[in-house]
């Protein structure tokens, strides 16, 4: 079990339960980022007392330095702060919550560090999987699954040996528009598409999980972490999101990990891990289930998802352009200026046009990354 964990993202959905998990357990929080929520921000930081925060909008992190100039705090900000923030010396873990790409670079520095990293941020193992994984084990540094899928996957190979396992069982809700017709889904406004119907999530996941692209991000990321390939991952829709993943093993032995949809529980035991401890949330009481469902994923009216197993077969960069594009299209959708169809149009025309390259290079991953952005908006100039 960890002591003391730097934040990062903490404004969001991830990091706000994070800094309610931490105080439930007594876990300190000493280092705190985000981006541009100042009131929020220092609300925790005047509960938290943490020893640095780090602002990543320069203009926001000034105003904060105001608010907050009568705290023994240290405020700093842009990349060079979330780095900062991520090597925090006080924290022996780092708990990645931010969107996108921009985690990165803080959680190799945390890794460099031999910080356990609890992993909340999907777009580190599918922009470089295999650069990331590669240093944490050349550094000795934990990385902790977060998602809740990816925690189930964990938690159900506890103890085991790789060559015991046969499959990875990806589960997934199938989202707020599962068995509709992509044509249906045309006029789809950013209110419906953020309303999940088992998960509270950010603006942008909930979007990702009703494209199911969140899915494909999770088959890339679930390759890096388990050391997998492709052809031994299986999405299986279920749309009640009671087990949260399983695996079958090579005698046909099928083990899963079932809990209430809440991500405070794979939160706690990415921070109280190896130790379990008495959590705040709701038990699953099975007299209470109606039924658990299970059916095939419907690629054709959910491309994203198959689009990403593509990218996931391609490798090198074809993931990391994808999921940049996504998140382009992603808030240009959540910001009224493109429909919800064109979210998987502009992922795959970027995927199309910008050639994958085979590279664990970090200069040559970011800048798929920046072309993957740039395409997006010109392709919608």
């Amino acid at each position: 079990m960890v002591n003391s964990i730097s934040v990062l993202g903490c404004t969001g959905s991830i990091g706000r339960q994070t800094i309610a998990v931490a105080e439930h357990t007594g876990i300190r929080v000493d280092a705190l980022s985000a981006n541009r929520k100042i009131d929020l921000l220092e609300e925790q930081t005047r509960r938290l007392h943490p020893k640095l925060v780090a602002v990543f909008d320069e203009e926001a992190a000034d105003n904060f330095r105001i608010a907050v100039k009568d705290l023994d705090v240290r405020v700093v900000s842009g990349m060079e702060g979330l780095i900062e923030a991520a090597v925090c010396p006080e924290s022996d873990c780092v708990v990645t919550a931010v969107s996108g790409s921009v985690g990165l670079k803080p959680t190799l520095a945390a890794i460099h560090e031999k910080k356990r990293i609890a992993l909340a941020n999907k777009e580190t193992l599918v922009c470089a999987g295999e650069l990331v994984m590669g240093t944490a084990a050349k550094d000795g540094a934990e990385i902790i699954p977060v998602d809740s899928e990816h925690s189930a996957i964990f938690q159900c190979l506890m103890g085991r040996e790789k060559k015991e396992l046969k499959k990875i069982l990806l589960t997934g809700s199938g989202g707020p528009f599962r068995g509709r017709k992509r044509a249906e889904l045309e006029a789809i406004t950013p209110q419906q598409a953020v309303k999940h119907p088992n998960w509270n999530m950010g603006a942008k996941i909930s979007v990702d999980s009703a494209t199911m692209m969140n899915k494909g991000l999770e088959f890339v990321e679930a390759m890096h972490l388990f050391s997998v390939t492709p052809d031994d991952i299986q999405v299986v829709v279920h749309p009640q999101s009671v087990i949260h993943s399983m695996v079958e093993l090579v005698d046909g032995t099928v083990i899963a990990q079932l809990g209430v949809p809440d991500m405070g529980l794979p939160i706690q035991l990415a921070l109280t891990y190896p130790e379990r401890k008495e959590s705040m949330f709701e038990h699953l009481d099975f007299t209470k289930l109606q039924g658990l469902t299970f059916e095939a994923p419907d690629l054709e009216n959910m491309p994203c998802l198959a689009l990403a197993m593509n990218c996931a077969h391609t490798g090198g960069t074809a993931p990391c352009v994808m999921s940049a594009a996504n998140e382009v299209a992603v808030h240009m959708f959540l910001r009224g200026e493109i429909g919800y169809n064109r979210i998987y149009d502009a992922a795959a025309a970027a995927v199309a046009a910008i050639p994958a390259v085979h590279t664990n290079d970090l200069d040559e991953i970011l800048a798929a990354d920046r072309e993957a952005r740039s395409f997006v908006k010109a392709y919608f100039a």
